[in-house]
């Protein structure tokens, strides 16, 4: 009896919330089937699951490169890791997480309010970094894989002139600056948007992107690594770190023989060659011309930034409602014939031109002093550069430049004194 008063007691207790489960069902659910058939995406499912286990994955793949560059000395090997990062970070993780387009949302955390990054994502970001500090861009070597799929087309690649190619290096600061530029005022992830790769990982982009990658691979056939030598952002601060780092691939590893092979087999410019004390210029020339560079560079900077100030409408045109604002104006005076999906969702939500406008006049002034610091960061760019042509050091033999050595190995079968053994 006592049981049958309990059983009574929790049906009461339960009583309400099976009406309100049988009122949540009072009447059959609609039916959404349509005609329409969502469209297939461009971007991966979210992997934030995976990312603690990919950070792991990275380290070990850092470390084992490590070891094959000091250690093993092996081309071969780093060759294999490149094939396993093609396939893992490439196609199986589609390209995401990438320590390059982690930038931007370590940047996105810097500069806008209520924007976080997770562990993973600053993981990824810094992990290459403090690899590059103590021994040279490994990462680069063959773990990334927007590296690895160029380092395996470049099947017959040729050396462009150091001046050529210093000059179109400088396309990765202007990315680079861009990149911030868009993260900071809100336009958006342009690293993530232009990458040329990510199409292929994920079989499928739009025409114009698959089209830029194929078109780079195959240039890369002939110019090794154009992405990572002229376009890659996060290259920049690799360089900046491995040309402090503690230690460094070098060639070779015992006395030079000076014959050369390893300059000619560098198809990245990355090797300097020596330069005689005969040949070293006068120092207290270089000292007078880097104290002239330095005394103007404030004036170069100056008008750096104010281009870059008054280049704010142009440059405004990045973030998508300036460029609907604009796009609905043309449309609104006949300029246009033809609407877009952006412009017909526009027309048919609730916000006016009026209130759209007004927002992108706001956005222009935002505009205005980020063009003044990405000028003026191009312009201290530039500065530099010159100082650091103003000098050149004595050498007495062939050495990996820090700063733009991959740390490919592409040197080592060359080298004569390297042991035979590891000529692979």
């Amino acid at each position: 009896m006592k049981t049958v008063r309990s059983l009574l007691v929790v049906g009461l207790f339960l009583l309400p919330a099976m009406l309100s489960v049988a009122a949540e069902m009072r009447f059959p659910p609609p039916d959404f089937q349509t005609d329409y058939k969502i469209p297939d995406l461009n971007s991966p499912a979210p992997v934030s699951s995976n990312g603690t286990r990919d950070a792991i994955i990275l380290f070990i793949a850092l470390s084992v490169t490590t070891w094959m560059v000091f250690k093993a000395r092996s081309r071969r090997g780093l060759f294999i890791i490149s094939i396993f990062s093609l396939a893992y970070f490439g196609f199986y993780r589609t390209g995401c997480i990438c320590p390059v387009g982690s930038t931007q949302n370590v940047m996105a955390a810097v500069f806008l309010p209520d924007v976080g990054v997770s562990v993973a994502v600053l993981s990824f970001f810094v992990m290459p970094l403090l690899f590059s500090l103590f021994f040279g861009r490994v990462f680069c070597a063959s773990v990334c894989p927007l590296g690895a799929i160029q380092e395996l087309v470049a099947i017959a690649p040729i050396r462009i002139s150091p001046a050529l190619d210093r000059t179109l290096g400088l396309g990765r600061y202007v990315y680079l600056g861009l990149a911030v530029l868009g993260v900071a005022t809100g336009s958006g992830f342009f690293i993530c948007r232009w990458d040329p790769f990510v199409g292929i990982y994920r079989m499928g982009h739009s025409f114009g992107m698959l089209l830029a990658g194929g078109a780079i691979l195959t240039l890369g056939i002939f110019v090794a690594r154009p992405y990572c030598r002229f376009l890659c952002p996060y290259g920049i601060m690799l360089g900046w770190m491995s040309r402090f780092s503690k230690w460094h691939l070098d060639i070779p590893p015992s006395p030079c023989v000076k014959c050369r092979l390893c300059e000619n087999s560098c198809p990245y410019n990355a090797i300097n060659m020596p330069i005689p004390s005969h040949l070293v210029g006068d120092p207290e020339a270089g000292k007078r011309r880097i104290r002239r560079l330095v005394y103007v560079s404030p004036l170069i900077i100056a008008v750096g930034a104010t281009l870059g100030y008054l280049s704010y409408e142009p440059l405004s045109r990045m973030h998508p409602k300036v460029a609907l604002s604009e796009r609905i104006a043309a449309e609104n005076i006949g300029k246009l014939t033809t609407d877009t999906l952006e412009t017909r969702t526009f027309r048919a939500g609730k916000q006016t031109v009026d209130e759209l406008n007004a927002q992108a006049v706001q956005i222009r002034e935002y505009f205005k002093t980020g063009g003044a610091w990405f000028g003026g960061f191009l312009a201290l760019i530039i500065c530099l550069k010159l100082i650091g042509l103003s000098t050149a050091p004595k050498r007495d033999i062939y050495t990996p430049n820090k700063e733009t050595c991959f740390s490919c190995g592409r040197c080592y079968p060359y080298c004569p004194v390297e042991p035979l053994p590891k000529r692979s």
